[in-house]
C-alpha cells in the first residue's frame, strides 16, 4: 500500500485548531494495580458515557500523560465513543513506583490490562503514541486480544538506537522552573519535533506537563527515574519487535511524522506490506510525534475509526 503524505494547507501561522466541541463530561478516576513492590494507583480520564457503543483507549509517550489526547477525545465523543486516557504509572496524576526497576513494558502492559478489566468491555480500539503504541501493538498481538482497531502514532516494530538515544538525552533531567513561561520555553525547545502547535497549543501542552511545588516552583509531571531503564534499553542498540507486529490481525493505521527519527520511511513501508498490512499516512512538517491538537490530524484518526 502506498504511503499517503498529509500536507497542511498553505496558510500563515499554525494549523487550524480543532473546532470547539459541545460540552463533554470528563471523569477523573483511578484503578489499583500491582507490581512485585506493592500496590500503585493508575489515574485515567474518561470522556463520554460508559454506555457508549465503542471505547477508545489512548496511551501517551514516554514522558507524556493522558491529557495529550483531550482535544481528540472531545471530538470523538459525539461519534459514539467513550474515550479512556490513562496516565501510565510514574506519569501525570498516577503514583510513582517505589521500585524504579518496574518502569518497564511488562509492568505497563499488566497495568493497562487491569484497566481494561475495570472498563468492563469486551473490545476496545487503541491509539498509542510512541511507548503507548508499542504497548498497544504487543497487546494486539495476543491471542484473544481485546484490541479491534489499532492506531500507532509515530512508532513501529523497529526502533533505531539513534532515535532512542536522542530521547534519552532529555529524559530524566528533572528540570525545575520559576514560572509557567519558563517551562513553556523549555518545552518548545525539547519538543520542537511536535511541529507548530501554535501559542494556544504550546500553553496547553505546558500546563498539562508541569505541577506546582511547595516552594513555588514548577516541576515536570513525571518520575525522572523512568529514564534509567529506558537508557539501558537505548544503549543496547536497535530494538526489533517485528514478531509482535506480525501477529497483529486487527485493522491498523500508522501515522508517521515525516521528519521522525524513530519511525523511518522504510519501516513504514514494510509495515504496510506485512503483518496487518497497515494503512499508512505521513504528516508533513512534524517529527516525533504528531500531537492531534489540530483538526486535520484529528481527522486522520476519526476517518480510520469510522471504517470499523
Amino acid at each position: 500500500m502506498p504511503v499517503v503524505t498529509f500536507r497542511e494547507p498553505m496558510m500563515r501561522g499554525p494549523p487550524e485548531p480543532a473546532s470547539k466541541p459541545p460540552v463533554i463530561s470528563v471523569r477523573e478516576r483511578d484503578v489499583r494495580c500491582v507490581s512485585a513492590a506493592g500496590v500503585h494507583r493508575m489515574a485515567y480520564r474518561e470522556y463520554g458515557a460508559p454506555s457508549a457503543p465503542r471505547t477508545l483507549v489512548c496511551v501517551h509517550g514516554l514522558t507524556r500523560n493522558g491529557e495529550d489526547f483531550s482535544l481528540l477525545a472531545e471530538q470523538l465523543v459525539p461519534d459514539g465513543y467513550r474515550v479512556i486516557c490513562p496516565d501510565v504509572v510514574g506519569r501525570g496524576h498516577s503514583d510513582w513506583l517505589v521500585d524504579q526497576r518496574y518502569y518497564e513494558f511488562p509492568q505497563y502492559i499488566a497495568d493497562l490490562m487491569t484497566l481494561l478489566a475495570r472498563l468492563d468491555v469486551e473490545s476496545v480500539d487503541w491509539l498509542g503514541t510512541s511507548m503507548g503504541g508499542l504497548i498497544g501493538m504487543i497487546i494486539a498481538s495476543f491471542d484473544d486480544t481485546p484490541v479491534t482497531r489499532l492506531v500507532l502514532n509515530d512508532v513501529g516494530p523497529f526502533l533505531p538506537a539513534e532515535g532512542l538515544r536522542r530521547i534519552g538525552e532529555y529524559v530524566g533531567r528533572a528540570p525545575s522552573f520559576a514560572s509557567v513561561d519558563e517551562a513553556e520555553r523549555f518545552l518548545r525547545f525539547v519538543c520542537a519535533a511536535f511541529g507548530d502547535l501554535g501559542d494556544d497549543g504550546w500553553r496547553r501542552l505546558t500546563e498539562s506537563s508541569i505541577k506546582s511545588m511547595a516552594d513555588g516552583r514548577w516541576n515536570m509531571r513525571y518520575d525522572p527515574r523512568i529514564a534509567e531503564n529506558f537508557r539501558l534499553q537505548a544503549n543496547g542498540g536497535d530494538i526489533d519487535l517485528w514478531p509482535y507486529y506480525d501477529r497483529v490481525r486487527c485493522p491498523t493505521l500508522v501515522v508517521r511524522g515525516a521528519l521522525s527519527d524513530l519511525l523511518s520511511a522504510e519501516t513504514l513501508a514494510e509495515m504496510a506490506a506485512r503483518g496487518p498490512r497497515a494503512q499508512t499516512v505521513e504528516v508533513a512538517g512534524v517529527g516525533h510525534a504528531p500531537m492531534f491538537f489540530d483538526a486535520a490530524q484529528i481527522a486522520l484518526v476519526r476517518d480510520f475509526l469510522r471504517q470499523g
